[in-house]
């Protein structure tokens, strides 16, 4: 799978499965434009990747922002010139029970993992309209399929739209020459499984065929296989990487 020549944006790029996807794709030719939240995370990455000689840049944004949405897309597009792959890793999640969750919160989720994931979408979309080829993976969750086990119901229902808003921008695009699809990974090691406490983890990880949890490193791979030319063919489908722990 080689990314040579080819520009790579990841949001939510600073840590975890972003971070994974990034260095993989890094590693195989790819020019890296990250964004995220987190500052100091983003710029030690970016760091990382550049003393290995991997062309890297880190924008900070708030993805909640179309205009700020915007303005990073803008940012890439005068340094490179081009956008080849967009993956949307920028998520968060929530422990909140169902009769607690408050309108705030769920409005914050929704903004965060469906808003966001639209308008980054779209953003990438028209430049690679024009030049009719470019890849999207969009992450879910294997909690969009199941409902919330450890996550909260408004993380669940926003990632289920995220499922569907991939088959959705997958028929709009294919007339372009441009993949869409979506990973949908169980439990990973990540700073969000890490928060749910030993306890869940430990009787959740009983629950997958393989009992344990993922890498980011093994999602990672998946969304470079779709990324890539290799995936040349297959638009608006759901790749689950759990382990066995949801299978349809």
């Amino acid at each position: 799978m080689d990314f040579q020549e080819k520009t790579v944006v990841i949001t939510g790029g600073a840590g975890g499965i972003g971070r994974a996807a990034a260095d993989i794709m890094g590693r195989r030719g790819a020019s890296l434009f990250i964004t995220d939240v987190d500052t100091d995370a983003g710029e030690e990455a970016v760091d990382g990747w550049r003393e290995s000689g991997i062309p890297a840049d880190f924008i900070r944004a708030d993805l909640t922002d179309v205009a700020q949405v915007r303005a990073l897309f803008r940012r890439v597009e005068e340094k490179a010139g081009r956008i080849d792959v967009l993956v949307t890793c920028a998520g968060i999640s929530s422990l909140t029970p169902v009769p607690e969750i408050s309108p705030g919160e769920w409005d914050q989720v929704f903004a965060v993992n469906l808003k966001a994931t639209f308008f980054c979408c779209q953003e990438a979309l028209r430049t690679m309209v024009e030049r009719k080829s470019g890849k999207i993976v969009t992450i879910a969750s294997a909690a969009a399929k199941i409902g919330g086990v450890a996550v909260g119901a408004h993380y669940s229902a926003s990632k289920a739209g995220v499922i569907c808003l991939t088959k959705s921008l997958a028929l709009y695009a294919a007339a372009h020459g441009i993949n869409v699809n979506c990973v949908c990974p169980g439990p990973t090691v990540t700073a969000l499984t890490d928060a749910w406490g030993e306890a869940i983890n430990r009787e959740f990880a009983r629950k997958i065929p393989f009992k344990r949890y993922g890498t980011p490193e093994e999602i990672g791979e998946v969304i470079a296989f779709l990324a890539s030319e290799r995936a040349s063919y297959l638009t608006g489908e759901t790749v689950d990487v759990n382990g066995g722990l949801v299978m349809d």
